[in-house]
């Protein structure tokens, strides 16, 4: 298996045509990327006990949200280890080890979800399926940088496009999977048929003379279900989920296509170059290209290296945050206010645009760079990004005060502008890399630069979840001190005083206070993300700085050639 496996083996013949090379790395792209999907999954992990609403003992937002987040932190931690491997051994290996990771810690996950073990979920999707995320993302970058150095840009962007796409395939597949396997729990009637009694914050129904545990679902919260069904009391523990058997399935498909792309990679020979194509002159390159290599570690020594994985970190910080729960933010912004529009098919779309956008972006932004150059490309994701993350709160506000379709339109338009931006960053860096650094150490530089993508993948999530919470926090707070007490017994079948354990047990929530509100209180669901959008902005803004400061490496970092 070694030698099946090795860098020698995979040297193409004189005539082989270069254009094949993409597909291997798209096909293993597609399936890694599906990563950008994983909002989808976060309806499901919530209610995997209530299954139509989320129970007292159902895991949280945060609590899933931080499994993406581990699983991009440690996808910049192997495509560190991963890049040096990788000028090693050559793609074949790497991606072999990708194919193993990125399936096997799916089922892992679906051990996990099955058992309710938070801990075996991070552990398969986020540590184990995150080094595949990494392994599987370096593994075609450096290979078709060398195959096309005339069009490096575009070469970056084939081999990361797929990656931007994985969700545009990943999504209809998660959706369809999990309607698939989706099982509704045990009807028991409507409230005022059961008549639930509250004890410690959770909701209770006598069945067959015993207590069971039981979630009630209001008018505000039926257009959330997986599959529609009537408001009222469902029995906690009865159906399923649907997530469990999607992520066993899915972490077999994935396996199969990734092991067959490894296996299709190729190597130009050494000194090989495009028929026709010279190394132009030193007078014809911008200033920030060199034909001269700077070896890996001494380019940890220069400043162009951490103004680029800056430049990286805050450009991903900024998107990705949004991409962990775009299916929740688009429903929360304008659930309530468009509810006619705006359901879970319109969710689950949403997300495949996304993921459409993201990976368009990746191509055509990094093909532009090649004629406008990286500076530049970047200069402009900077500028316009503050510009498009600052129109998202006024949007919230606008559909607030008067719900008209035409600020759904705005959010939708700028929030795609926006990761195809996001796309662009990621494929425009190998390029920008191999401008600074040479094209020798790409794959290793690249690889330690992607460490910027873990960090972000802390900061982004965090920030999101954390301001969202707190926005969450105030807002049923304000609600609280609107409503009637004596309407909320009867609710909730606890006094006022009671409001924090209920919350605590998924028993109230905005959308249940919003149904006993006075008349004309106004929804604070829309606003739940505006200071997040802010921060972002305010990141971007540093990012600005640091890409602008960008100047050639200093001449004694360069390799001596003999």
């Amino acid at each position: 298996m070694p030698g099946l496996l090795a860098k020698e083996r995979i040297i193409a013949p004189p005539a082989y045509n270069r254009w094949l090379v993409p597909l291997a790395s798209v096909a293993i792209h597609l399936c890694i990327g599906s990563v950008y999907a994983w909002s989808i999954y976060n309806p499901s992990l919530t209610r995997v006990f209530g299954v139509v609403t989320s129970a007292a003992d159902d895991w949280s937002l945060s609590q899933v949200v931080w499994v993406f987040t581990v699983a991009i932190v440690f996808l910049g931690l192997a495509a560190a280890f991963g890049g040096r491997w990788l000028e090693r051994v050559g793609p074949r290996m790497v991606g072999v080890v990708a194919a193993l990771c990125w399936g096997g810690g799916y089922l892992v996950g679906a051990a996990g979800i099955l058992t309710h073990q938070l801990w075996l979920l991070y552990l398969g999707y986020g540590v184990i399926g995150g080094c595949g995320l990494g392994l599987g993302y370096v593994s075609p970058v450096s290979t078709l940088i060398r195959w096309f150095p005339d069009r490096r840009g575009m070469a970056a962007g084939l081999a990361i496009m797929g990656f931007g796409g994985g969700a545009m395939i990943g999504t209809p597949m998660k959706e369809a999977f999990i309607r698939l396997f989706y099982r509704a729990p045990e009807y028991l009637g409507a409230v005022s048929e059961v008549d639930p009694v509250t004890e410690a914050g959770r909701r209770f129904a006598e069945i067959g003379g015993q207590l069971r545990e039981v979630v009630v679902v209001g008018a505000n919260e039926v257009r959330d279900m997986t599959l529609p069904g009537p408001e009222g009391v469902y029995l906690v523990g009865t159906g399923a989920s649907g997530v469990a058997q999607t992520f066993l399935v899915l972490g077999l498909i994935y396996l199969a296509v990734m092991l067959l792309a490894a296996f299709s990679y190729r190597l130009p020979a050494p000194g090989w170059q495009p028929k026709g194509w010279q190394e132009p002159a030193p007078a014809a390159r911008s200033r920030l290209i060199t034909s001269r290599n700077v070896e890996l570690d001494q380019a940890l020594r220069t400043p162009q290296f951490y103004q680029l994985w800056i430049v990286l970190c805050l450009n991903v910080t900024a998107g990705i945050g949004v991409l962990g729960v775009a299916r929740t933010m688009i429903t929360e912004i304008f659930g309530t206010t468009l509810p006619e529009i705006v359901d879970a098919a319109f969710a689950a779309t949403y997300v495949v645009m996304i993921s459409a956008f993201n990976m368009v972006g990746r191509f055509i932004w990094a093909s532009a760079s090649d004629y406008i150059g990286r500076r530049n490309t970047y200069l402009i994701f900077f500028l316009l990004g503050i510009v498009l993350y600052l129109s998202v709160p006024y949007s919230a506000q606008q559909v607030s005060a008067s719900p008209a379709v035409i600020w759904l339109v705005y959010f939708y338009a700028a929030t795609m502008i926006i990761f195809t931006m996001y796309g662009g960053g990621f494929a425009t860096i190998p390029a920008y890399i191999a401008d600074i650094f040479g094209t020798r150490y790409v794959g290793g530089i690249h690889g330690r630069i992607l460490t910027a993508w873990s960090t972000a993948g802390v900061l982004g999530p965090l920030a999101i979840t954390s301001l969202r919470q707190h926005s969450v926090n105030q807002a049923i707070a304000e609600l609280a001190g609107v409503v009637d007490p004596e309407a909320f017994r009867a609710r909730f079948g606890a006094p006022l005083e009671q409001l924090d354990l209920l919350v605590a047990q998924n028993s109230v929530n905005i959308a249940r206070l919003m149904e006993i509100a006075p008349a004309g209180t106004a929804d604070p669901t829309s606003g739940l993300y505006n200071s997040t959008m802010y921060l972002m902005a305010g990141l971007l803004a540093i990012a600005l700085v640091a890409n602008a400061l960008m100047r050639p490496v200093a001449s004694r970092h360069y390799l001596v050639e003999s």
